[in-house]
C-alpha cells in the first residue's frame, strides 16, 4: 500500500474513514442498542416516567461516574425480557455495524443478567445469533461476559454454558461489571478452565480500578486481550510486560470520558500507549449508552491527538490482527482489509 498523506480534516477525514473498512473487538450488546431501538422496546413494555419522550431518553443516558453508568445499565437492561427482544436488539446493533463499514466485531452479552427472566444461556445465544444473522456484510462473533459482579460460582456456570452455546459462534469470555468492587485473582481457576474448553480470554481492568487491577487479570487470570487499561500506565513496569508479551489493548476513549474514568479526553493516555509501541486497538464499548460511533473515536485520535492517517491505518488492521477470528472461517477478510481501496484518501 502506497503510503497516505500525513493528516487531513473535517468532513474530508470523516468521509475517509467511513469508507474503509473497520472491525470493532470491545462492544457489548446490550449497550450498543441505537437509542430508536431501545426506545422502542421501552414503548412495548408500557413507558417510563422518567422517561417520557426519545430526548428524554438520550438525556437520561449521561452520567455523573461510573457507578451512576452501572446503575443506569441495570435500568436499561431491565426492557430485555424474551428471546424476542434480544433478537430483535441483535438485528439493530448488526445493521449498525453494517452502516458504518464495520466488516468484523466481536460482541459481548451477558447471560447471567438475564438469569432471572427465565431466559436460558443457551437459548439466548440462539436468540442473538437468529438476529445476526438477518444481515449480511459483517461478521460478528459473540464473547460471554461472566460478569463479576455476580461472583465466581456463577462466572463457572456461565462459561460452562458458554461452552455448550459455542456452536451459535461463542469465541471467547470475558469479565465486565463493577471492577472496582470485585477484583480479577477470585476468577482465576475459572480462566484457566476457559483456556482448557479452548475459549479465548479477555477481562475489563483498569476502568473503574487501577494499575493493580490490570497486573492481576494479567497474572492471574493470563488475558489473551485486556480491556480498557486506562489506568496501566500507573505501572511503569506493567506497561513495558505489556509490550513484551504483545497484549492487546482493546482501548475505549470516549467511553472513558463519559463515565468519568478521565476527566477529558486529551487526558486518556492512546497516544502514550501507542508512543510506546503497545498494542493498542480502537473500540466504542457502549455506543447506544454514549452517542458514539467508531469513526468518532478514529476523529478524535486525528484532531486531539494527532495521529496520522497511516496509524490510524495500522490501529484498524491492529484491531483485525487481535481478533479471536477462527482462522478457517474468514480466509479472505484480511485480505480484503489490506487491499480495500478505501486506503486512498478521497478528493
Amino acid at each position: 500500500m502506497n503510503s497516505l498523506p500525513k493528516r487531513t480534516h473535517g468532513q474530508k477525514l470523516r468521509r475517509w474513514l467511513n469508507s474503509l473498512p473497520k472491525a470493532e473487538l470491545h462492544l457489548h450488546l446490550e449497550g450498543a442498542i441505537p437509542l430508536n431501538a431501545l426506545w422502542s422496546l421501552i414503548q412495548k413494555y408500557g413507558g417510563d416516567p422518567s422517561v417520557p419522550t426519545e430526548l428524554h431518553l438520550r438525556q437520561r443516558l449521561t452520567y455523573a461516574d461510573f457507578p451512576d453508568f452501572i446503575e443506569t445499565w441495570i435500568w436499561k437492561n431491565s426492557f430485555l425480557r424474551t428471546y424476542d427482544d434480544f433478537t430483535f436488539i441483535a438485528e439493530k446493533v448488526a445493521h449498525d455495524l453494517f452502516k458504518q463499514n464495520i466488516l468484523y466485531a466481536e460482541l459481548f452479552f451477558s447471560p447471567s443478567r438475564f438469569a432471572d427472566r427465565g431466559l436460558e444461556p443457551a437459548e439466548l445465544a440462539a436468540a442473538i445469533r437468529k438476529g445476526l444473522d438477518k444481515i449480511s456484510g459483517c461478521e460478528i462473533w459473540l464473547i460471554a461476559d461472566l460478569v463479576r459482579d455476580h461472583g465466581p460460582s456463577q462466572a463457572v456456570l456461565t462459561l460452562n454454558e458458554a461452552a455448550a452455546a459455542r456452536h451459535h459462534g461463542i469465541v471467547g469470555i470475558g469479565m465486565g461489571g463493577s471492577e472496582h468492587r470485585f477484583p480479577p485473582e477470585p476468577f482465576a481457576e475459572v480462566y484457566t478452565e476457559a483456556r482448557r474448553l479452548g475459549f479465548k480470554t479477555s477481562a475489563h481492568a483498569g476502568e473503574a480500578a487501577g494499575s493493580d487491577s490490570v497486573r492481576s487479570a494479567v497474572v492471574s487470570l493470563q488475558v489473551d486481550r485486556l480491556g480498557h487499561a486506562t489506568r496501566a500506565e500507573e505501572d511503569p513496569a506493567l506497561l513495558k510486560l505489556l509490550n513484551e508479551q504483545r497484549t492487546p489493548l482493546e482501548l475505549c476513549p470516549l467511553s472513558n470520558v463519559a463515565t468519568g474514568v478521565i476527566k477529558s479526553l486529551v487526558d486518556h493516555p492512546v497516544r502514550r500507549y501507542w508512543d510506546q509501541g503497545l498494542l493498542v486497538t480502537i473500540n466504542t464499548d457502549d455506543p447506544g449508552m454514549f452517542h458514539n460511533k467508531l469513526v468518532d473515536e478514529y476523529v478524535q485520535l486525528v484532531e486531539i491527538f494527532h495521529f496520522e492517517l497511516d496509524e490510524i491505518r495500522s490501529l484498524i488492521l491492529n484491531a483485525l490482527e487481535s481478533s479471536w477470528m477462527p482462522k478457517m472461517m474468514s480466509p479472505t477478510l484480511p485480505e480484503i482489509f489490506s487491499n480495500h481501496p478505501g486506503w486512498q484518501l478521497p478528493n
